[in-house]
């Protein structure tokens, strides 16, 4: 099907607006799944907070040119869709990585967080990425622990008066 001009500065505005309000990008190879098996994914990608699209190379070339992810020009080779990630940094690569378990002809070609191009072989790390939840009450922890281990230290040797207290106490009394 051919696209008129106007169809394809659409799509180009369309993507690269996605691109620079995104997190991440991840791109795959869709070659071997089924009408299906990319409904099913894109309905999880819906789920997740990810913008997943099938793009001609050269307009997504174009969208992605003035973004973070114009580092992906030179993976953009074959029948490809993109992966945006808009609510928190490892969702397309989550949501690749568990379809791909179960999908073998699902292919990660690349991904690429701020600036940065990935091989798929760091699909793993970036899906590990915590969300902003789990991010926040890790720092939490870590800002919390300096108090803590103050509040010990002012507080031991009143615990080791009221050890020695005690021993005695029990000595006197046995």
């Amino acid at each position: 099907m051919t696209l008129k001009l106007e169809d394809k500065k659409a799509i180009v505005a369309d993507v690269a607006d996605v691109a620079g309000k995104a997190l991440s990008a991840v791109i795959a190879d869709y070659r071997g799944l089924t009408v299906a098996e990319m409904t099913e994914l894109r309905a999880k990608a819906r789920q997740a907070g990810v913008y997943l699209r099938v793009v001609r190379n050269t307009l997504a070339r174009k969208a992605v040119k003035e973004t973070d992810y114009a580092c992906l020009d030179e993976v953009l080779t074959g029948p490809l869709f993109l992966a945006f990630s808009l609510d928190e940094p490892g969702a397309a690569a989550k949501l690749l990585r568990d379809f791909v378990k179960n999908h073998e002809n699902l292919e990660v070609k690349a991904l690429s967080i701020g600036g940065k191009l990935l091989t798929a072989t760091d699909l793993g790390a970036v899906a590990d990425l915590p969300n902003r939840e789990q991010a926040l009450a890790m720092l939490m922890g870590v800002m919390l622990a300096p108090v803590t281990k103050f509040v010990r230290t002012m507080v031991e040797p009143y615990a080791q008066v009221t050890r020695a207290m005690a021993a005695v106490r029990d000595q006197k009394q046995g």
